[in-house]
């Protein structure tokens, strides 16, 4: 089991910077791929970045690319969704989640909800205009 928490959101007008935290208990986290999607109000969940168990691979939807950057410390069982340039249009809860299926590849990342069968609480990010 992985527990996940995410901190770091807030309040922050348009064009400014965030950095969400997604810490995870557990050290089996290093071996799992870590996606973060998000939910605004009136739409589903989608996703956002992704990242490999080795941070080799990241990947990003095209609404955040050039912008966010996905990173992890397995060392301390963190994982980091650095946010610029920041738009309304990102306002959303946020959640990080895990995937522990086995990956062999150092490079594989998963876009697909489906895969991540460990979910944080979620935390609130809102860019005001």
């Amino acid at each position: 089991q992985v527990q996940l928490v995410e901190s770091g959101g807030g309040l922050v007008q348009a064009g400014g910077s965030l950095r969400l935290s997604c810490a995870a208990s557990g050290r089996t986290f290093r071996s799992y791929g870590m996606g973060w999607f998000r939910q605004a109000p009136g739409k589903e969940r989608e996703f956002v970045a992704a990242i490999s168990w080795s941070g080799d691979g990241t990947g990003y939807a095209d609404s955040v690319k050039g912008r966010f950057t996905i990173s992890r410390d397995n060392a301390k069982n963190i994982g980091y969704l650095q946010m610029n340039s920041l738009k309304p249009e990102d306002t959303a809860v946020y959640y990080c989640a895990a995937d522990s299926a086995i990956r062999y590849s150092r490079t594989y990342f998963s876009a697909n909800q489906g895969d991540y069968d460990f979910w944080g609480q979620g935390t609130q990010v809102t860019v005001s205009s």
